[in-house]
This record gives C-alpha cells, structure tokens and sequence, in this order.
C-alpha cells in the first residue's frame, strides 16, 4: 500500500509549512493534494491514509481535500492554516 508512504509525505510537508511560518502561525485546517489519473494511486486509500494521519497532532483533525488531475501529477496543492484571527 503506497498510499500510506504518500500520506506520510504529505503530511511531512504540511507540517515543515506549517513550522516554516513561524511560531504562533496556527494549526494546519486542511491539506489540498492534486492526484492524477495516471498517477497510480487509489484515492479511497489515500483519503483513508491521509484521514488517519492527520487525526492526530500536530493536526488534530485537518482535513484532506483530494482533486482528480489529469496526467501523473501527485503534489501537495496548498495548506490552509487557521491563524487564530478574523477572516481578512
């Protein structure tokens, strides 16, 4: 199951993002990964995968938003982060 190596991967990174802005930038809300069709990869495993790994802190309970893509791409899109503050 290669999903659960990708999972991993994505959630290393968010997290790296996450640490990146500093300290006091907020908790990781939601994880975008972009799938491509071609990519080999079963999106009910990775949803799974990523679902149970992101449960637990230091995400307690982002969430993973999978697009479909055309081709074989397979990156993380985008992180949304919750600073805390009123929507700008």
């Amino acid at each position: 199951m290669h999903e659960m190596s990708i999972a991993i991967e994505v959630c290393r990174i968010a997290e790296q993002q996450a640490l990146a802005a500093g300290p006091g930038a907020g908790s990781v809300v939601a994880v975008g990964v972009d799938v491509g069709e071609s990519a080999g990869v079963e999106l009910s495993s990775l949803t799974f995968c990523l679902e149970t790994l992101l449960a637990d802190p230091p995400f307690a309970g982002a969430k993973p938003v999978i697009r479909r893509s055309p081709g074989d791409v397979l990156r993380v899109s985008y992180i949304e982060v919750d600073d805390g503050r009123p929507n700008d």
